[in-house]
């Protein structure tokens, strides 16, 4: 078992978590305290699944959890753009961390499904 920090789709989350505090601070003030606790929230949770997957043995609630959270990210930064708080390019840019990372969640969780 590789160690959490290891795996493809922690480093990409982590990427993500890291894009995202950097994106922040183009909020408006109003947002900050709102849209972007719950972003925070969601992206430290998925953090904390994927951590939770790789080290216990329900790892498939654990994936199909970081799925679901990613989904809500996803609505939460369409809402962001729509709203007009971040730029397109930072929309692009998030948009294909959370592909890949929903990719590998998928990819791990299909894993776990073809071995039982």
């Amino acid at each position: 078992m590789a160690t959490y920090d290891n795996l493809p789709v922690y480093k990409s989350s982590y990427d993500l978590l890291l894009l995202i505090f950097n994106v922040v601070k183009e909020f408006k003030k109003e947002y900050k305290y709102t849209l972007w606790d719950s972003i925070k929230k969601e992206i430290i949770n998925l953090i904390s699944n994927i951590y939770k997957a790789n080290s216990k043995i329900d790892k498939k609630r654990n994936i199909s959890t970081s799925r679901e959270k990613v989904e809500l990210l996803r609505l939460y930064f369409r809402l962001s753009r729509d709203l007009k708080i971040i730029n397109l390019n930072n929309y692009i840019e998030i948009n294909l961390l959370l592909e890949s990372i929903s990719k590998q969640l998928y990819a791990w969780e299909k894993s776990l499904t073809t071995k039982i």
